[in-house]
């Protein structure tokens, strides 16, 4: 289906691969590690290895996410994760965000209201947005934590759109992951899968999103033209 850009009144925005250049960081962590077994790849890159393998591991990463939502064990799960980094006394997490982000969302918050709607915690996704100064541009934040589903279910879609004052059908999911069209369209929200993150062309499409990017910060060309 195409983009009703005219439909639009608030826009959704998942954090890894979206907001957040996480493939990159994984990728060079792998290649790392991949790099004692280079012969194992005679005539291919090894960071080119790690991507692959990266962008292969989605699909059955997002499934294992969502068995302690489906078993209702994901609460005590994140709080367990969060008082062991916490009392590992671990250096910050490293993060990184993906080029222009920081102005699109300058200029797109001037027309829409914003909300994160992301699959990870609420401990490191404000890490994240702080770490930037992305915060106050975004009127709600859900997380992991915040719904009693997370993606693909539609529920922090829901909720974010109660917070910003608009229906969901009103609303755009921005997602690099196919569980984040999901979680859009199961909402009744129009969808915009980016390449820059997890997901790849093809299974976004299929899918159901209504466009694809090459990477989030062309959506502000979108909206604007």
């Amino acid at each position: 289906m195409p983009l009703h850009v005219s439909r639009i009144r608030a826009l959704c925005f998942d954090v890894d691969g979206t907001l957040s250049d996480t493939d990159d960081v994984m990728t060079h962590r792998l290649a790392r590690l991949l790099r004692p077994f280079h012969f194992l790849f005679p005539k291919k890159e090894i960071l080119h290895v790690a991507r692959r393998l990266v962008m292969a591991s989605e699909a059955p990463a997002n499934f294992l996410i969502g068995i302690p939502d489906v078993l209702g064990l994901d609460k005590p799960m994140f709080a367990l994760a969060d008082f062991l980094a916490r009392a590992s006394h671990h250096r910050p997490r490293h993060f990184q965000i993906i080029p222009g982000v920081q102005d699109m969302l300058a200029r797109l918050a001037r027309r829409y209201p914003l909300a994160v709607v992301s699959a990870r915690d609420t401990r490191t996704t404000m890490l994240f947005l702080d770490r930037f100064e992305l915060t106050p541009f975004f009127r709600c934040i859900a997380t992991a934590q915040t719904c009693r589903h997370t993606k693909p279910y539609p529920d922090p879609v829901l909720w974010a759109a109660e917070q910003m004052g608009v229906s969901a059908e009103e609303c755009l999911m921005i997602g690099d992951t196919t569980v984040d069209i999901r979680a859009g369209r199961a909402a009744g929200a129009q969808t915009v899968g980016v390449l820059c993150g997890f997901g790849e062309e093809a299974e976004l499409r299929q899918r159901g999103a209504d466009m694809i990017l090459a990477t989030t910060p062309e959506l502000v060309e979108v909206l604007e033209a």
